[in-house]
């Protein structure tokens, strides 16, 4: 060996090796100097684009605590009602796969988590986001480890179907678009009472959740520190925190 050193494979990695090679396998796993724990730092590792990352992500299926494997393009998300659609037939819902399951089941750590060789049967799915590729990647039981393969060796290999699990992003952009015109309308009706009221009104329409975009809340276009001191705040700031909204609607009209 010419005196280098001989480096033995991380054992989740040689379990997806040995499988790969069982299968005739033209690509063995390839291990990264560094960690390729997202998609994004694997794709950067490998030179090539985030969407040529396959991706695993677990779910938990509530019904018998099984491992859902979904297998997608790294620059997709999915979408989990159309994943329980198909897995949870009785009624009952996905759950959320923490570091502990993930592992317990897959015998991977989260961020190396290959679609293949896992330590039990899982339920797997592939997105059909896949298939519009050529050449991807996938993990191979180690953060820093990685096999190439094409989407069609990906369902050989697996033995799973092939399905539209990403989240439809047009569909999403026009339902926040909706839940946009729909707050701008009711924190608009309320604004008109403000001038009659004998006790300024709360601009509050039970959407509590603040836009990581803007800074305000998407339900009462309010900051945070203006929701926090409103309770003490008199009646002459409140109107204030009126005149301040009604601006931040103007500049967010679609």
């Amino acid at each position: 060996m010419c005196g280098a050193e001989v480096k033995v494979l991380p054992e989740g990695v040689q379990r997806v090796a040995a499988v790969l090679q069982a299968r005739g396998h033209a690509h063995a796993p390839v291990m990264l100097d560094d960690a390729a724990r997202t998609a994004q730092q694997a794709a950067d590792a490998l030179g090539i684009a985030v969407g040529q990352i396959a991706k695993s992500i677990i779910f938990r299926r509530k019904s018998d605590d099984s491992a859902v494997l979904v297998v997608t393009s790294g620059d997709q998300r999915v979408d989990e009602k159309k994943v329980e659609a198909l897995v949870c037939t009785d009624g009952k819902r996905l759950g959320r796969a923490d570091a502990a399951f993930v592992k317990a089941r897959t015998g991977f750590s989260i961020g190396g988590v290959s679609p293949l060789a896992h330590a039990t049967l899982s339920v797997t799915l592939i997105d059909q986001s896949l298939f519009r590729l050529d050449e991807i990647w996938a993990a191979a039981g180690h953060p820093h480890a990685v096999f190439q393969l094409s989407p069609k060796e990906l369902q050989w290999l697996t033995g799973a179907p092939i399905a539209d699990l990403a989240v439809d992003v047009a569909a999403e952009v026009e339902d926040e678009k909706l839940a946009l015109q729909r707050a701008i309308c009711l924190v608009t009706l309320r604004a008109h009472t403000v001038d009659a009221a004998a006790d300024v009104p709360s601009p509050c329409i039970s959407v509590c959740r603040m836009s990581a975009a803007t800074g305000w809340c998407e339900g009462c276009f309010r900051t945070r520190d203006e929701i926090a001191a409103w309770s003490r705040a008199d009646d002459n700031s409140k109107r204030g925190i009126w005149s301040a909204i009604e601006q931040r609607m103007a500049t967010m009209q679609p």
